[in-house]
């Protein structure tokens, strides 16, 4: 099992059959849609390896690794070159082996060799990972039949054809046609949730004539031939015939057990493997999810081709200079002496154009750093250390009743979470919780239940009423699918009720007419239901709560223990033969069972819509029928999910009549499906209506609140929906997406003139109309609109729209109006809709509006949503894991979208942001230094700094402190982010890496480097060594280098918002680490290094007072300009939180010393909670702001002695704080 649950990742984003999709974009997955099979049919001899050799079938053996020992470095190197980056680094490294190039070659191969070995060593890393997940799964044991036993052998030497033993709680090592089970009747069990997400059990039943193959002895008489379809990826399709004993017997996928999914509730089973390793259907499904780049990250490519542009305007202007200054004029140069090589070439007067041509590949090399080599590795691993170390381990976002963590699936669009303005969200079990609960009923006409749903409540503000909460009593009872609350049923009161008979006829079909099958002991407390859909797990969950407690089933038989009908406290034990079971499906829209009482009676019992309920009920009663079609409206309104309950008492005579009808359609073998629906027909009629049930799909905790969040945040929310207008409405209430002062532009095909035409039945027409009748709205809606709008107090709009009136809207002549008026409304809902519209509706606002979009689910009908979208979320809920595979992020609760798109979307999106334009400052300055250079050495192309110096600057000496910036910059603390929701909207806006942004820093970029260079160079030219000396280019060259290290690193501290010890670590160690390197490189040199042009600069320099007044005078002259624009613009032009700071920056200071009277007089667990609430606070060494940090108080609740849980953050910020002295204890 540990196998199958760690390639869960690496498991298909599968889907539903092709009936329900039309194609779509690339972008967007098809799901389940069949690829092209090869010609013919497969033919397996079952339980006879010599008989399929000759057919070559592919063994059970997997490989999901994108590389092999041979495809390795060519492809990881492929890979790699993909980005303009590294090409534009291998261009220089080229160049600079020419002998047009200043530098030494190895000074720019190894950087570039570095980086790419980090890469491929990642990439290696990744696959391994994969390799031994391969390797795992194909070692994992499975019983194949081998001279009439059973021999356990590894998955991977499974072969096509052999018979297969698999055992309760195994997974099935390839498909497998299902031939016998320990259960009656041919029956097994699956769960199908690493195929498609889905918990819920599945039955699959074999053959009749295979059912005796279950012993080995029995088993090696098995011999037949499978003639079915060739491998594909459709999951809800199998055709093939197994011909046996003479015989041909037709197969569908009710006998396939496919690869990936587990048996359940039985001993074992046999099967013959049909399709194995990559031709399985799970491994036929399995794809990637769409690749993703985010926003930011495609503007580093347009800063990057400005960085481009501008070092092409440096390289005109040397080479322009270049052939300008070359003359024999100056004759000291020896230019009269050329000898037609490429070093003279390069600067011979008579040929100024070579001269120009040959100098511009020189300043190419030159000038090469102003591209940042290490940018992407430290981007890379930033963005991996947020994801790990911090969302991944965020405790705000820990789901504690699942233990279930946020999950970032991807390091790629952290800042993307910083910038979303739309959020796209489905309603079940998004919004709400997906966890059905039985909340009210209705009995012969009458209402039981007091609750009031979150609807009700919703429905209340909206029409300005106030209701009155019931009051719940202490020892109602509270399970799981079970939230009624009524004492005329509950604890056999329903004896006293004036139709006790009915009542009792409406729990036994609660308790019977289902598939549910109970695990566990066989007690009320202990038992858990294994049921197709939550809703039905809460019927019988409701059943069992009234005295009706179902607690076993075998294929023919169900047991109740039920409360005796005269006498409180008696039970008894009932069993119900079940005879037929009429099986739910979209088209019948309801479920019925035949049973037989002990005594004798035969009743079907049934229940499903009441549309399809009531078109069966027996004529009469209709004063039942009226009340309960009022209820059913009532309990509709609420929110609430209805079903009718019914029955019909069945003669012995008609029973047998009918039945041998049904023998008949279900042993048919063609249109099987189709003629069982006509036999049913004929039994379920004359029901007779007994109520109906009403249950309350939840809003989940949080959701309200966490909407309102958002909005304040200036994101606007939609929800897309497969509910009906007036739900989807009624839940909007609920959760806060719209309000009473809103403006509603409603847009839907439920209105008199469409259903006038609608009852015609002309397509055609009703196409006309349609297509009008939205047009007409959309141009009504969208001048309405821009009125409000032009309007100063214009109240906020809200827009709702239905699937059919959408399907017109989104065609290319409307797609514009629905855009433009979509956008000018703070919510949108969306109802009636279907999976491919979610992701047109996405798609629509991505494209047509360039707005940043986020799309969250929790449904296999959600994928496409998900994947249209910017970024997708998937929700860990009751739907399986299929949408969580196929995004982006996963988290387990709506509400957890305040601390992701809040907290860690924006600091991500203000730390990437700070270290992209912290790497283009410091690359620009210490590029620009050369280039003033240059106009000093007649440009010649004589490089400034020493090779190593160029090459090791990015990589060591400025490295370690951006990456610490990236982590850990904070501007506000994770609370003040969430209570000042508008900090959000200057993520939206993009104000921090705009072109002005980018303006500013390469402003003072110029300054800095002009003081860099000028003030060094000429300080020294005056200056002198201890032994009179004057100072050469290598000294200059050396303190300016010094000073460009210091300069860079400290103005990283001066942008920081936050400061922690890592800082003062790696700015300390940087500057450090170029001392160190700096005496020992110029303290040796060897005949073939070129470094004797640096040997022993700085033990000359550091022993001259020029070198220490320097190092001070120039970083503070170079800064003091950055420090007097931060001044004015903080304190004439602030940004959002820079407010937001100057407001809570005192906090700290305000806190008294009366913790400890306060203490005395409360309880011990107050005291401690109290105690936690007054922990000291990370003070900012750069602004004086209290940051308020997430995880801090564990920290300092131990130095206080108070104990405090342990949180995420303190392991990452910890070293942050300095130690405070304990306080000494008082008597």
């Amino acid at each position: 099992m540990s196998g199958w649950d760690r390639v869960r990742s690496s498991a298909s984003r599968l889907g539903q059959s092709s009936n329900g999709y039309q194609r779509m974009p690339p972008r967007t997955v098809t799901l389940g849609r069949v690829q092209p099979q090869a010609p013919g049919s497969r033919n397996i001899h079952c339980n006879d390896r010599e008989a399929n050799e000759p057919f070559r079938f592919k063994g059970n053996s997997i490989a999901t690794t994108k590389y092999n020992v041979l495809t390795f470095l060519p492809k990881g190197l492929f890979e790699q070159f993909r980005r303009v980056a590294n090409c534009y680094f291998l261009m220089i490294s080229i160049l600079s082996t020419t002998p047009m190039s200043p530098v030494n070659p190895v000074t720019n191969v190894v950087p570039l060799s570095l980086v790419l070995l980090v890469s491929l060593i990642k990439e290696a890393w990744e696959d391994w990972k994969r390799f031994q997940n391969d390797m795992a799964i194909n070692s994992t044991p499975i019983e194949v039949l081998q001279d009439q036993r059973w021999v356990p052998i590894p998955w991977k030497k499974l072969q096509v054809g052999d018979i297969v033993r698999v055992m309760k709680d195994q997974f099935f090592p390839a498909d497998i046609l299902f031939l016998a089970s320990t259960n009656a009747d041919g029956v097994c069990y699956i769960e199908t949730a690493n195929l498609d997400g889905e918990t819920n059990l599945k039955i699959r039943k074999a053959l009749e004539k295979t059912w005796d193959y279950l012993n080995p002895e029995k088993a090696s008489e098995f011999k037949g031939e499978i003639r079915c379809e060739q491998p594909n990826n459709s999951l809800y399709t199998f055709t093939g015939n197994l011909i046996m004993q003479k015989q041909t017997l037709p197969l569908n996928p009710n006998q396939i057990l496919l690869r990936g999914c587990s048996l359940r509730n039985t001993e074992y089973i046999t099967g013959v493997v049909v399709f194995a390793g990559h031709e399985t259907k799970v491994m036929m499904n399995s794809m990637n999810i769409p690749s993703k780049r985010s926003t930011l990250e495609r503007k580093l490519d347009k800063l990057i081709l400005a960085l481009f542009g501008t070092l092409s305007v440096m390289c005109l202007i040397g080479s322009i200079g270049s052939a300008i200054f070359i003359d024999k004029k100056q004759y000291y140069l020896g230019l009269q002496k050329m000898t037609g090589s490429v070093d003279d070439d390069q600067f011979n007067p008579d040929n100024r154009f070579l001269v120009f041509v040959l100098n511009m590949f020189t300043l190419i090399t030159l000038y090469s750093p102003i591209i940042p080599i290490s940018l992407y590795v430290s981007i890379e691993t930033i963005k991996f250390f947020q994801s790990t170390q911090f969302i991944n381990k965020d405790l705000s976002m820990y789901h504690a009743e699942t233990s279930t963590p946020a999950l970032a699936r991807t390091s790629n669009l952290n800042e993307e979470l910083g910038q979303v303005e739309y959020i796209f969200s489905d309603k079940t079990g998004t919004l709400t919780r997906n966890l059905m609960e039985f909340f009210k009923c209705s009995i012969g006409g009458e209402i039981y239940g007091t609750g009031i749903t979150e609807i009700e409540r919703g429905v209340a503000r909206q029409t300005g009423r106030k209701i009155q909460e019931p009051e719940k009593p202490a020892n109602a009872p509270n399970e799981k699918g079970f939230n009624f609350d009524d004492p005329r049923l509950l604890r056999g009161a329903w004896r006293n009720e004036p139709n006790p008979d009915i009542c009792k006829e409406f729990f036994r079909c609660l308790a019977i007419c289902h598939t549910v099958l109970p695990e566990g002991d066989e007690s009320p407390e202990r038992i858990t239901y294994q049921a197709a859909s939550p809703d039905e797990a809460a019927l019988v969950t409701a059943a069992k709560k009234f005295g009706f407690f179902f607690y076993r089933r075998t294929p023919t038989m169900i047991y109740v223990r039920e409360s005796h009908a005269e006498k409180m406290g008696k039970m008894q034990d009932v069993s119900y033969e079940i005879l037929n079971v009429l099986e739910f499906n979209s088209t019948r829209k309801r479920q019925s069972v035949v049973c037989r009482y002990p005594d004798g009676r035969l009743v079907l019992y049934s229940k499903g819509a009441d549309t399809v309920i009531y078109e069966r009920l027996a004529d009469g009663n209709e004063d039942l029928k009226k009340v309960t079609r009022e209820h059913l409206e009532q309990f509709g309104a609420s929110g609430l999910r209805t079903l009718c309950l019914a029955y019909r008492d069945l003669s012995p005579d008609m029973y047998e009549r009918w039945n041998e009808k049904f023998i008949q359609a279900k042993s048919s073998l063609r249109d099987r499906e189709q003629k069982l629906d006509e036999v049913a027909e004929l039994i379920e009629k004359d029901l007779v209506l007994i109520g109906c049930t009403a249950i309350e799909d939840k809003l989940q905790k949080g959701v309200p609140a966490c909407i309102e969040t958002l909005s304040r945040a200036g994101i606007k929310i939609w929800v897309l929906t497969g509910d009906k207008l007036e739900t989807a409405i009624n839940i909007a209430y609920a959760c806060n997406l719209i309000n009473n002062g809103m403006k509603q532009f409603i847009i839907s095909s439920e209105t008199d003139a469409i259903r006038e035409v609608e009852e015609r039945g002309d397509p055609v027409e009703i196409a006309r109309v349609l297509r009008e009748e939205v047009k007409r709205d959309l141009k009504n809606y969208l001048e309405e609109a821009h009125q409000y709008m032009r309007s100063v107090s214009g109240p906020k709009l809200a827009l709702v729209i239905d699937g059919k009136c959408l399907m017109y809207a989104l065609e290319p002549s409307l797609r514009v109006m629905l855009l433009n008026l979509s956008l000018n409304c703070s919510s949108v809902v969306c109802c009636r809709v279907s999976p491919l519209q979610k992701a047109q509706v996405t798609s629509m606002v991505k494209k047509g509006a360039k707005k940043i979009t986020l799309s969250i689910g929790d449904g296999a009908n959600d994928v496409s949503m998900i994947q249209a979208a910017h970024i997708g979320i998937g929700i860990s809920g009751q739907e399986g894991m299929q949408a969580v595979m196929a995004s982006d992020f996963a988290i387990a609760q709506f509400r957890y979208l305040t601390d992701l798109l809040l907290v860690h979307g924006r600091w991500s999106y203000l730390r990437i942001c700070k270290v992209v334009t912290y790497f283009f400052y410091k690359n620009l300055t210490f590029t620009l230094t050369q280039f003033w250079f240059t106009f000093h050495a007649g440009f010649s192309g004589q490089r400034f700094y020493d090779d190593w110096f160029q090459s090791l600057f990015n990589v060591i000496f400025t490295s370690m402190p951006v990456i610490v910036l990236g982590l850990f910059e904070k501007d506000v603390s994770a609370a003040l982010s969430k209570n000042y929701p508008e900090l959000y909207r200057e993520g939206i806006k993009n104000v921090f890496f705009t072109w002005r942004v980018v303006a500013v820093w390469a402003f003072f970029s110029v300054y800095q480097s002009l003081v860099l260079y000028y003030f060094v160079a000429s300080s020294s030219f005056g200056g002198q060594n201890s032994s009179g000396k004057i100072f050469g280019i290598w000294d200059v060259s050396t303190m300016a280098f010094t000073c460009v290290v210091v300069t860079v690193n400290l103005r990283l501290l001066m942008m920081c918002n936050s400061i922690t010890r890592y800082h003062y670590i790696t700015v300390g160690g940087s500057i450090l680490a170029w001392f160190i390197f700096v005496f020992l490189y110029s303290g040796i040199t060897t005949p073939h290094d070129r470094q004797e042009n640096v040997y022993f600069v700085i033990y000359v320099l550091m022993s001259t007072f020029y070198f220490y007044f320097t190092l001070i005078l120039v970083p503070v002259v170079a800064l003091f300009g950055d420090f007097i624009y931060q001044g004015v613009q903080r304190w004439f032009a602030p940004y959002d939180f820079q407010i937001v700071q100057e407001i809570h920056r005192h906090e700290p200071d305000e806190r008294g010393t009366g913790l400890l009277e306060v203490g005395n007089q409360l309880t011990p667990e107050e005291a401690r909670s109290f105690a936690i609430a007054q922990l000291p606070r990370e003070l900012s060494k750069h602004t004086g702001f209290a940051f308020d940090s997430p995880g801090y108080e564990s920290f300092f609740a131990a130095q206080l002695g108070i104990y405090a849980p342990q949180k995420a953050w303190d392991v990452a910020r910890r070293a942050s704080m300095k130690p405070r002295p304990k306080l000494p204890k008082k008597n």
